[in-house]
């Protein structure tokens, strides 16, 4: 069992199921060391220690000796429900956000925004008044920021892309993302205030990662007009024209799956031309 456990988190060169395999792993090592201690000794001081010694403090002389904390943070889980529902809404929505980008994205979207939610969560612990009594002990965990910067960059990627929700029927994925962010800045004042500020920190990395990729690329615009006719622009050593000729469609739909597959980054140079140009409007 442990061998099909390695292979399919580990060797599958699938990265979703690494970043949920890991995440399971800690919960599950961690929980049963509680375990273990309350048996044995009626109390959890390892398990509790470690927990401590990998989460993100607010405290800035705290963070400052347990600087790789904003990193563990974000493996790290407070009870069952809590990696139950983080780790089915990274399930769904990463296994949406992998098909288009590649695997390599997501692992650099979720450590940016794990690490967008943690600065946001230490900066507004020691900027507003609210949070001055508790500043100096308040910690958290959780894979929520990462999370929601899958949500996010998803429903940002592909705002009409439809899933089906238990009681709800087909939703939109921009109404779902929009829902949790308003949902998270209501409840910034409440009582797991260092969660949802998190989580606003992660919205805010997945929203602008993807930006970054539309802008610096052509991949937003090749979603939205590869099937469009379009005019090529020829261009020679002694002359450039307009030509009316228009890539394949075959040719198209096979990059597309490649992107499907593996994730932009994995073109060439020519298939990302051939994409650039069939992307391009007859005007341009």
């Amino acid at each position: 069992m442990w061998e099909e456990i390695r292979t399919q988190v580990f060797r599958s060169g699938n990265r979703l199921n690494m970043l949920i395999g890991i995440n399971v792993i800690v919960f599950v090592f961690l929980s049963l060391l509680g375990v273990v201690e309350m048996l044995t000794t009626r109390n959890a001081v390892i398990s509790a220690t470690i927990n401590d010694y990998l989460a993100v403090p607010s405290y800035l002389p705290k963070l400052l000796i347990r600087f790789w904390t904003p990193l563990t943070y974000m493996f790290l889980h407070s009870g069952f429900f809590h990696i139950l529902f983080n780790m089915l809404w990274f399930y769904w929505m990463g296994g949406i956000f992998q098909e288009y980008l590649g695997g390599k994205k997501l692992v650099d979207l979720y450590i940016i925004g794990g690490l967008a939610g943690a600065f946001l969560y230490v900066l507004f612990y020691n900027v507003f008044p609210l949070f001055a009594d508790v500043k100096t002990v308040s910690t958290t965990v959780g894979a929520s920021a990462a999370v929601m910067a899958i949500i996010v960059a998803t429903a940002t990627l592909l705002p009409d892309y439809t899933i089906q929700l238990l009681f709800l029927g087909s939703v939109k994925l921009k109404w779902i993302a929009l829902f949790y962010v308003l949902f998270d800045l209501i409840s910034i004042t409440g009582p797991n205030a260092g969660g949802e500020i998190s989580h606003i920190g992660g919205a805010i990395a997945g929203f602008f990662y993807i930006k970054h990729i539309q802008g610096s690329t052509a991949l937003g615009r090749a979603f939205e007009r590869f099937s469009k006719p379009k005019t090529l622009h020829v261009v020679s050593k002694n002359y450039a024209k307009n030509s009316t000729v228009r890539p394949k469609e075959e040719e198209i739909d096979s990059i597309l799956d490649k992107i499907s597959q593996s994730g932009y980054a994995s073109l060439t140079k020519k298939e990302k031309e051939i994409l650039f140009n069939a992307s391009k409007d007859e005007t341009s």
